[in-house]
């Protein structure tokens, strides 16, 4: 039992520095004055810190992996070690005649453009054709709690040990910890081993907010626009930070879709990645909108995103020629996209997602429509997509089947 002067109501908080002496004495730890969930963080860090070696993986059947593609999914030989546990969510982008070969030994389910129209009816003009923004639909279907999402050229790095990176790992120990958004601790995230909050920082702050978005890094090929790959063709990062931070509320960052975990229950509705690739004027900036919405709505609710850790190796350098015909309108627009997010506010009235992201689409029309008509058919598209959203999502209604592929022995572990 603690004594008797720290249940006085009146007893300033810190006075008690002043019976530190006794407490000690007394085998009361500091920890056990902190808020409850303050007591629990080393028992969340002690939960995730053993998963290399796990006897059930963390989050086996709360987490599923979406990955976009045009191709055969050979890499997921080199992560079979990480991901094979998991459910796999493959979305078929271009032509949906082609068989897509996945290495036998995973379960999962593969949806092409022709079972996005069965399944969404014309709400299916919505998701993107030909770009992997296609990708959000697999957040759409899914009935998991949490989902990690990568690209197809993506490979397991190793840190600086030689040690191979199991990235989904650190993401869910990204997710499964709190955030820092409303006051910035020095010492990066300070729930990882080995840190802690600094000298300086507010005790009634340490609790923190729930972790919505964990915002992966990569190795080799850096994720430039097409300007800066031109400059630097041969540029390759090959430093290691290790490190996880939390972005302060209100300030935005550029989303890179190919190395991304997030909260589905918290944040998912969001998670749109725009119109984007066949027959629309802009490409690469999906995941970048999505993060700027995302961003927004977060700071509103008071939920948090963090960026560092894990780092994958990203194979493949796309053309810089070709990517800079996707961007350049992007490009120039971006100039006025960026203030939009950096002072759009949100009425107190939304409290969930979809009601921030219907307010948001209302002020892109309004705000963004005249730069571009592009900008007034994507916020028509942003509210088909959370009509779309509720409609998959509503009880009792579900994707029971995807394509006759992913049905039959494809499906199978």
């Amino acid at each position: 039992m603690p004594p008797s002067f720290l249940s006085s109501p009146s007893l300033p908080f810190l006075s008690l520095f002043k019976h530190l002496p006794s407490l000690l004495f007394s085998h009361l730890t500091f920890s056990s004055l902190l808020p409850t969930s303050l007591q629990k963080r080393p028992n969340i860090l002690q939960q995730v810190g053993t998963m290399s070696v796990p006897i059930t993986p963390a989050l086996k059947d709360e987490l599923d992996i979406v990955i976009p593609t045009i191709r055969n999914l050979d890499f997921l030989e080199m992560w079979r070690p990480f991901f094979q546990p998991y459910h796999l969510i493959i979305v078929q982008d271009g032509d949906p005649t082609k068989t897509i070969k996945v290495p036998e030994g995973f379960d999962y389910e593969l949806y092409n453009r022709n079972d996005i129209n069965r399944i969404l009816g014309p709400k299916a003009s919505c998701i993107s054709f030909k770009d992997s923004a296609c990708r959000c639909f697999g957040y759409m279907v899914s009935k998991k709690k949490y989902i990690y999402t990568i690209d197809d050229d993506c490979f397991v790095a190793k840190d600086p040990t030689g040690k191979e990176i199991n990235a989904l790992e650190q993401h869910i120990k990204n997710l499964l910890c709190p955030s820092t958004p409303n006051f910035f601790n020095t010492l990066y995230d300070p729930y990882r081993e080995g840190a802690d909050f600094v000298r300086g920082y507010p005790f009634s702050m340490r609790e923190g907010v729930k972790t919505a978005v964990s915002h992966g890094l990569w190795m080799n090929i850096p994720d430039y626009d097409a300007p800066t790959q031109m400059v630097k063709p041969l540029e390759r990062n090959t430093r290691y930070v290790d490190a996880v931070m939390t972005i302060p509320k209100g300030t935005l960052f550029p989303m890179c879709g190919m190395n991304l975990a997030f909260d589905r229950e918290l944040i998912g509705a969001a998670m749109y990645f725009g119109l984007m690739g066949d027959g629309q004027p802009i490409g690469r900036y999906d995941d970048m909108w999505a993060g700027w919405c995302v961003k927004v709505i977060c700071d509103h609710l008071g939920l948090g995103v963090k960026t560092g850790l894990p780092y994958i190796w990203h194979s493949k350098a796309s053309n810089p020629f070709v990517n800079l015909k996707k961007e350049y309108k992007g490009i120039f627009w971006q100039e006025e996209i960026i203030p939009f997010f950096q002072s759009v506010s949100l009425p107190k009235d939304c409290t969930s997602v979809q009601k921030c992201y219907l307010v948001l689409a209302e002020k892109v029309k309004e705000k963004l429509g005249p730069i571009d008509p592009y900008f007034t058919k994507l916020a028509d598209a942003m509210v088909t997509w959370i009509e779309a959203w509720d409609q998959i999502n509503s009880t009792g209604t579900g994707v029971k089947v995807a394509n006759g592929t992913a049905n039959g022995t494809a499906n199978g572990k």
